[in-house]
């Protein structure tokens, strides 16, 4: 990762180059989750997509770098990092395809004029004030406080989806049993778990949950990821970290 001259920002790659992405040097930056939340969409040629709260774009710009016949809406309420999600789509060649929606997920009238969606994904935020971190953007993008909550979250970006599309969180473990209620409240049933493991053996403190709009099979809990291997990234999160590759929901 190389910073760039101006001050405040640095100008990083993920997926071992092929995403170029400019973010904030001191709020929230793109990781693992945005990379593995990416390949965790299950996308076809010419699909459409929704993502709630993109920042400066990096999970919609490793999407697009694995498949690029899509075209990308994106919401994002803090105008100084909407712009970077456009600077950002423009310098990786996709400006074209990306529609950047400055405002608030829970406004009913942002999304009302969408087409008809494949696939929403975001990574909320998920933690309740009283320990947010002193970065103003970095609290927005990690603490709900009063804002909406998983539920409205999941109500809001599944209202635009076609039958059948589906809807994926990146999340802390602790959270699954209220995402998994907001995404049935939103009718998107058929939830399938995709745990995070620190290592075989330990407790997963992050996952991956999709459900589908108008599901109506089983819920399924599948054997997940293990993230680390002796002293480093395990062979299957490396191959995830370090090229577009799309992640097994099986």
């Amino acid at each position: 990762m190389t910073a760039t001259a101006e001050a405040g920002f640095t100008e990083d790659g993920l997926l071992g180059g092929a995403v170029r992405l400019r973010q904030p040097r001191g709020g929230l930056r793109a990781g693992l989750d945005a990379v593995l939340l990416a390949a965790a969409i299950p996308v076809r040629p010419g699909q459409v997509l929704l993502e709630g709260g993109c920042g400066a774009g990096p999970v919609f710009l490793s999407v697009l770098a694995r498949q690029p016949d899509l075209r990308v809406f994106a919401v994002e309420r803090e105008p100084a990092l909407a712009a970077l999600a456009r600077e950002n789509a423009a310098m990786n060649g996709v400006a074209h395809q990306v529609t950047v929606i400055e405002g608030d997920i829970a406004d009913p009238a942002l999304l009302r004029d969408l087409p008809q969606l494949d696939h929403a994904f975001a990574n909320p935020p998920y933690w309740p004030d009283g320990s947010a971190p002193p970065e103003a953007l970095r609290a927005g993008a990690t603490h709900h406080g009063k804002g909406p909550s998983l539920g409205d979250w999941a109500k809001a970006l599944a209202k635009p989806l076609a039958h059948r599309g589906s809807l994926t969180f990146v999340l802390p473990a602790s959270r699954a049993a209220e995402a998994a209620a907001g995404l049935r409240a939103a009718r998107c049933a058929e939830v399938f778990f995709h745990p995070l493991w620190p290592r075989a053996g330990q407790a997963a403190k992050r996952l991956l949950i999709q459900g589908r709009r108008g599901g109506r099979g089983p819920d399924r809990l599948l054997p997940g990821l293990a993230l680390h291997e002796g002293d480093g990234w395990s062979t299957a999160a490396t191959a995830l970290l370090e090229a577009p590759r799309p992640l097994s929901w099986r």
